[in-house]
């Protein structure tokens, strides 16, 4: 099993790269999918959420209101530290429950936004950065998400910057490129993943 970091800031495409390696045969674990996962509607980490924020977090139907939640951590560093502190344990408990149940030969991406920020990159065989320049994603959480300017800068400014994603790559992914470019670079990283897989690898120190 060949266990693969991917990262990159909000913005920058990491989804439609996740996707295609996807497509070539890669098992994913999203950890964004895992992190609402986690606090759906009747389980712990919900209730531990709502204990740390309050029920105006909550939507009208009893789900976290997401977009809510966001505008109050994403302005106060402290509180998105009390979040993190909840949610993450939880998703590395998942995301290692999936990955122990991917099989021996895989090639296992596990998507993580903040992988940079938590330190987390000597967990995997090698990281992958899908970068690109501050002023694009900015761009795409506009004009795409719908997100106002201010949001949207907040957002960026809560995560690692560029160079310090780039610092911790083994391989970066440029995504200032039209799809197909992307797409092209896309199935070059995933023959190098593939050769790396299926390289020997070097016996344990007993």
């Amino acid at each position: 099993m060949l266990k693969v970091g991917l990262t990159g800031g909000i913005g920058a495409g990491k989804s439609e790269v996740s996707r295609l390696l996807v497509e070539r045969g890669a098992v994913l674990i999203d950890a964004d999918r895992i992190a609402r996962e986690v606090v759906a509607p009747g389980t712990p980490g919900l209730a531990s959420v709502v204990e740390a924020f309050g029920e105006e977090i909550l939507a009208a139907d009893g789900s976290l209101d997401r977009p809510r939640l966001g505008a109050i951590v994403f302005a106060d560093a402290d509180k998105l530290a009390t979040l993190n502190s909840i949610v993450h344990p939880l998703v590395g408990a998942r995301s290692r429950e999936l990955e122990e149940a991917a099989a021996e030969d895989a090639v296992v991406i596990h998507d993580v936004p903040l992988l940079t920020e938590n330190g987390l990159a000597p967990l995997y065989d090698l990281v992958i950065v899908v970068d690109t320049a501050p002023e694009t994603q900015l761009d795409r959480l506009v004009r795409l998400r719908g997100m106002t300017e201010e949001d949207a800068r907040a957002r960026m400014a809560a995560q690692a910057t560029r160079e310090q994603r780039r610092e911790i790559a083994d391989i970066v992914i440029d995504n200032d490129v039209p799809l197909e470019e992307l797409e092209q670079r896309v199935k070059d990283v995933w023959a190098e993943l593939v050769r790396r897989s299926q390289a020997p690898r070097p016996s344990p120190v007993e």
